[in-house]
């Protein structure tokens, strides 16, 4: 398998399941299962959600969950299987997720990241300064008035 064969899209209610599988022996493992397939299944329907997955042929390689808000998206969930890591699977997956945040007007995305099972580390990613964007149109300018 080369990094060239994987292709990333955006999941799918058939991919839910496999999701699931993923999200609870990769992510979730001795934290207690929250995300089973109807849960993703929300997830993916929620307009607010971004959910790309990495597929190896019709296997999924890696996916991952983004929440958008307002000024902040949360990366919710990230995982990419052990027999595919060190490819740029996760890479791909962050890059897609932080192009689609810049062009949402998103100003930091928010992230935790196990340590153990009784600890977290919480990072964020400035992608501009918060507040309104800034207003960049104007009307074009009339000749000889």
């Amino acid at each position: 398998m080369t990094a060239h064969a994987i292709t990333v899209r955006l999941a799918q209610p058939r991919d839910a399941h496999a999701i699931a599988l993923m999200s609870r022996d990769l992510v979730e493992s001795g934290l207690g299962w929250k995300y089973d397939a109807a849960r993703v299944l929300r997830a993916m329907r929620d307009p607010d959600t971004l959910a790309p997955v990495a597929c190896d042929g019709g296997r999924i390689a890696g996916f991952a969950f983004m929440e958008f808000g307002e000024e902040r998206a949360h990366l919710v969930l990230l995982a990419v299987r052990p027999a595919h890591r060190r490819l740029g699977i996760g890479r791909r997956l962050l890059d897609w997720l932080l192009e689609s945040a810049r062009t949402a007007g998103i100003a930091s995305l928010h992230l935790e990241l196990r340590t153990g099972n009784e600890a977290a580390l919480r990072m964020i990613r400035v992608l501009r300064s918060p507040g309104p964007l800034p207003y960049s149109w104007r009307p074009p300018r009339v000749e000889g008035g």
